[in-house]
């Protein structure tokens, strides 16, 4: 896995991370939540040899998609989200967009389901579907890289905000137990936003500190 490119950065106003993960030999690349700085995010991939074939959505709220359409124009990338949340992307109100300052996304070229592999090079990202946040929440997870970037779904020492309209807390809590839990723990997550004392951390240490769900794991529940 010596040519993977990987690269966190966070963009914008909101505390937005945003990836850009590639493949060194092939020169593939994809962007995660590219929020904002998409300029900014386009030269590190030319800087490196890369191409942005791809632009990968956690969720579809607005601070995460805002980069959407400013990043097709200039890459010709195709957007990628999951099937649950592919029609939300057309639905954003004018009053999210005029409150962040933001353009609505053209639509999804690639819809996903869970246990998908989204190749990017020769990465095999899988698709866990994690609901609960959103309806079509997702993270992403490389087994070989151990690696798995989780949105919105899983933040460091947090996770997230289930008071929206679409948002459920049982569905939440489900996502975390039977899709995050359960993989290895020394897995470094990358999360949605910069909102916790560091901007990774690993499976096995959210299962112990992370108070929202350190219950899961000590009571025995998966």
């Amino acid at each position: 896995m010596s040519s993977i490119f990987f690269r966190q950065i966070e963009v914008g106003l909101h505390a937005v991370f945003a990836y850009l993960i590639g493949d060194i030999d092939s020169g593939d690349a994809a962007a995660v939540d590219p929020a904002d700085d998409v300029d900014g995010l386009i030269s590190l991939a030319q800087k490196h040899g890369l191409t942005i074939r791809y632009i990968l959505n956690t969720h579809g709220h607005v601070d995460h998609v805002m980069g959407n359409a400013e990043m097709k124009e200039k890459t010709g990338a195709r957007i990628a989200i999951h099937e649950a949340e592919a029609e939300y992307l057309q639905k954003i109100g004018d009053f999210w967009l005029s409150m962040f300052n933001a353009r609505k996304s053209p639509a999804a070229d690639i819809v996903l389901k869970d246990g998908d592999l989204f190749p990017v090079g020769g990465m095999q990202w899988k698709v866990l579907h994690t609901p609960g946040h959103t309806p079509g929440g997702i993270c992403l997870y490389e087994a070989s890289a151990g690696i798995c970037l989780t949105g919105d779904t899983l933040f460091v020492g947090s996770v997230g905000r289930t008071d929206g309209p679409r948002a459920s807390w049982e569905e939440l809590y489900h996502s975390i137990k039977t899709k995050l839990l359960v993989l290895p723990g020394d897995t470094e997550i990358f999360p949605g936003h910069n909102y916790g004392p560091s901007p990774t951390s690993t499976i096995g240490y959210e299962r112990i500190h992370n108070p929202f769900v350190n219950g899961f794991f000590s009571a025995g529940m998966f």
